[in-house]
Order: structure tokens, then sequence, then C-alpha cells
């Protein structure tokens, strides 16, 4: 990377930014996590190196504005592993049954303690990217909140409050509000996000699964566009009820 941003290396590469690169970043980084779905270790092994690329080049962009480099990012996060495992590298025993939530609390209190050392103290909250796709940031801020006691005792609490929060989007539909429409979806969502916490699921990995199931009957029902209708563009908008004969061809074919 040093090569290439020499003054006789790549143009392309002379030109970047930390402002320019910063959306390589996120498109490797779900690159990497198709690549997971996708259960195949060639690409996920290819797709690793393309986001280290990543961390390097925006480590050396840093170290031209003489902030840090490459080197200093591993050390880094070297030093903080060390620090939040002292059950691992210190003297602090944890075992047993919930271990691993008493190490999660650990890690807290320890990354809460860091923040005060810090001239500009932090919210709970505010260590959550705002850039995070919202199901995920949803599930986090949930987990954080739930780490200082601000949450439901179990799913019962979340649970009734999509039934609550779905209430309040039909009356906001019933009174045409567009603005109140979106306000209470938005609750809706954040409460089903809450659901799914309290359970132990994903909620992005769970909206993921969900969508490559509709691309693979959708393809299915596209496939028999094109042999019986010579495309959707030929036909203009098929019945819905030949459309659905087509869904439900492809869910039996799963089965």
């Amino acid at each position: 990377m040093q090569r290439l941003l020499a003054p006789d290396g790549c143009p392309w590469d002379r030109e970047q930014t930390l402002e320019s690169i910063r959306k390589y970043v996120v498109e490797e980084a779900c690159e990497v996590v198709d690549a997971i779905d996708n259960g195949d270790m060639a690409e996920l092994r290819e797709e690793l190196g393309d986001l280290l690329l990543q961390v390097v080049f925006v480590g050396e962009l840093a170290r031209a504005k003489g902030a840090f480099g490459p080197d200093d990012v591993v050390a880094a996060i070297t030093d903080k592993l060390v620090r939040r495992h002292p059950h691992v590298f210190g003297d602090l025993t944890i075992e047993g049954e919930g271990a691993a939530e008493r190490v999660l609390d650990n890690w807290e209190r320890i990354k809460a303690g860091e923040r005060k050392d810090k001239p500009e103290r932090r919210g709970v909250l505010d260590t959550v990217p705002r850039g995070l796709p919202a199901l995920v940031r949803a599930q986090r801020i949930g987990e954080k909140a739930r780490r200082v006691g601000f949450d439901w005792p179990d799913a019962e609490g979340p649970r009734a409050k999509v039934d609550e929060e779905l209430g309040e989007f039909d009356r906001a539909v019933k009174d045409g509000n567009s603005d109140e429409i979106e306000a209470e979806l938005g609750d809706a969502l954040y409460a089903i996000v809450n659901v799914a916490r309290h359970h132990g699921v994903d909620a992005e990995a769970a909206l993921r699964r969900t969508m490559r199931k509709f691309e693979t009957r959708f393809a299915h029902v596209e496939k028999r566009v094109d042999e019986e209708h010579g495309g959707f563009a030929e036909k203009g908008k098929l019945p819905l009820e030949v459309l659905d004969a087509y869904w439900d061809e492809a869910k039996r074919a799963e089965r």
C-alpha cells in the first residue's frame, strides 16, 4: 500500500481520501457477510482480504496525515483485547454457568471505565455507530440498554409492545397522517427487534434469510413467466393469481 501511495505509485490510489474510501469499507464488509451467508470458504477468504486491504489503506492514509499507521491499529486492538480479557490474561476468574454473559458484563464495565478516562465522556448509546444498518443498530442499542438494566425482564414485554405499536400504526393509517404512519411503523419495527433480541435471534440475519428465500422463489416465478408468457415486459402485468400459482410451485419445490 505504501508503494501504491508513493509519488510514482498508482494515480487512482493516490487520489483517494479518508472520505472517498469510506464507501468501499462498507461495501467490502457487506461482501464478507454475503460470503459467510453463502457458506463459501474460498469466497470468504477472498472477501476478508479485500476488507483487510481497506484497513491497511485507511491506516496508510492516516499515516500520511501524521496520525497513525496500520501497525498502530494492530497494536491498539491487541492492547484492548488484553485489557478487556482479565479472565484470560489476568487474575480474574470467570467460569461455570452463565460465564459468557458475565464476560460481556465485565467487558462493558471495563469499557465504561475507559470512557471515564477520556476528556469527553460518551453516553451508553454513543458507542453504537450511526452508520450501521437500522436493524443491526436497533439490536445493538437494545443490548446496550439491557446492560444498564433498562429492559424488559423477558420476551413477553416486547411481544406485547408489538401489538401496542401495531395498533397505533393502524390508527395512524386510518387518520391518513403520513408522518405518524412512518413514526408508528418505526416503533413497531423496533419492538419486533426487541422480541428477536430476547429470543436470541439476530434480526438482521433473520431478515436477510427471508430476503434470500424471497429472491429464490421470485426467480422461479420469473423463469415461469419467461417460459409461459415470454417475460414480464411482453405481457405487461400478469394477473396476481397467475403469479401466486408460480410462487406456490416454488414453495412446493422447496419441500
